[in-house]
């Protein structure tokens, strides 16, 4: 599903429009006709809310018994840029607390909404989740362009560099999509010239709308208005998603993409079963735990990276992180030990032009080529071709007296050693909460919140 979220320049988050949709030809249009009133932003928030549900149930299958529990896959949600992703994370905010009875009460599918797009945000965070993507953010990975990182949030101008039209040039394109009347904002917030010149005029002639019949036209004329912003970014994403069809899915994607089906299958057996809404704010342990998947996710997407990628690892190889060489000799029967307790360690030589600035004794190294085959350092020395290093060789190899054929390299053939390991790594130990010290917020209460949580402003 791809969302192109608008809100007013200088407003803090109060949502304007929201252009939404699976299909490139049929876009779906909500607008808040007077964004700062407040029945009108939950209006939209629960239109919108009914559509995220029938999205994401497309997603989810019937399990035994008829429950819901069966994931046919997981949904994905795209955005133009960061500015897309931080619009949703404040919209899942500001709903996933509302109430469904007393004043300013709202349909159950608000409060559902929110925790869902709270899901996805948070799920953004993790480094190779592709729940919530931007588009520019992932452009951004695949393709360089000749302006700065910022620039690069500006969707029109990043695929103007990446496929410019036949009869222009890349900077010329760049320079076109800062015009706004040419290529408005990609979002979310809209050019203050068009707020001043068109759209203040058209929310005031809905303001001193008396009638019915006045009402409609008015939000008419700003849903004309806004349409006309929205529809060349809307037509700019799917550009971008057809970009990036064209390119072969890397080998660890279904690894990640399968994680992704994992976590969207677990929060919607949480949400299935009652689950209470994300806190404003974690606890210290949940903090802690969060930071450390964080980090796990990231290391295992480095490690990925590069295992899929040899530019990537090349810059891992400038660092010295890494080196690639050519395989000089092997001992592949090479055996430690005595008796019963002998193991099987092949010494294997590589010869490379890297800069190695590894020692003897440094290690666990792993070649992407056999990522569960570990290798330390036993010597580093300069030779006339380069640098010769000898490493030893453990697991990946079974059993067996010697090393079974293509369980370990071969002379003449190209390796790579690296400090990078794709293989799970267990999550940190952390105190239960009613372990841990007062100072550090530790409670024996679960964390709790009040109807006032629903008052939060949208900023």
């Amino acid at each position: 599903m791809v969302c192109v979220p608008l809100t007013m320049a200088g407003e803090a988050n109060a949502p304007l429009a929201l252009m939404a949709g699976t299909e490139r030809e049929s876009p779906r249009l909500w607008v808040v006709p007077q964004p700062r009133a407040r029945d009108l932003r939950l209006e939209f928030a629960g239109s919108f809310a009914k559509t995220l549900h029938r999205y994401l149930g497309a997603s989810i299958g019937t399990g035994p018994g008829g429950m819901g529990s069966h994931m046919d896959g997981a949904p994905q949600l795209w955005v133009p840029n960061r500015g897309g992703i931080e619009f949703l994370r404040l919209l899942g905010r500001s709903t996933r607390f509302r109430s469904t009875t007393g004043p300013h009460a709202v349909s159950g599918a608000v409060p559902r909404s929110g925790m869902w797009l709270t899901f996805f945000t948070e799920q953004a965070e993790h480094a190779g989740a592709c729940l919530l993507l931007a588009a520019t953010d992932v452009l951004g990975q695949h393709w360089a362009s000749g302006q700065s990182a910022v620039e690069d949030q500006n969707l029109a101008a990043l695929l103007a560099w990446i496929a410019p039209p036949s009869d222009s040039t890349a900077a010329h394109g760049a320079l076109e999509a800062e015009d706004p009347l040419l290529w408005p904002p990609a979002g979310p917030s809209t050019d203050p010239g068009f707020d001043r010149e068109v759209l203040a005029p058209c929310i005031a002639e809905y303001d001193r709308a008396t009638g019915e019949r006045a009402r409609r036209r008015a939000v008419a004329r700003i849903e004309s208005a806004l349409r006309s912003q929205l529809d060349p970014t809307w037509q700019l994403m799917w550009r971008a998603i057809d970009q990036l069809r064209q390119l072969r899915p890397a080998a660890h994607v279904p690894q990640r993409w399968a994680r992704d089906v994992d976590a969207f299958g677990a929060f919607n057996t949480y949400v299935a079963e009652g689950g209470r809404p994300q806190p404003k704010r974690d606890s210290a342990v949940a903090a802690a735990i969060r930071l450390n998947q964080l980090e796990r996710c990231r290391a295992e997407y480095d490690a990925q990276r590069a295992f899929d990628d040899p530019l990537v690892m090349a810059e891992f190889r400038l660092i010295g992180e890494a080196f690639a060489g050519t395989l000089a000799s092997i001992t592949a029967d090479r055996r430690i030990g005595t008796g019963r307790h002998a193991v099987l360690r092949p010494l294997a030589t590589v010869v490379t032009r890297d800069p190695v600035r590894f020692a003897p004794g440094d290690g666990p190294l792993t070649d992407p080529a056999r990522p569960q085959q570990k290798a330390t350092i036993i010597s580093v020395d300069d030779v006339p071709e380069g640098v010769q290093v000898t490493l030893e060789l453990a697991g990946g190899m079974g059993r067996a007296s010697i090393a079974p054929e293509g369980s370990v390299p071969v002379v003449g053939q190209r390796v790579c050693y690296s400090t990078l390991s794709a293989a799970y790594q267990p999550q940190g130990s952390f105190p239960a909460r009613q372990d841990t010290p007062w100072t550090h917020g530790g409670s024996t209460e679960p964390p709790a919140w009040s109807m006032e949580d629903a008052d939060e402003e949208w900023s």
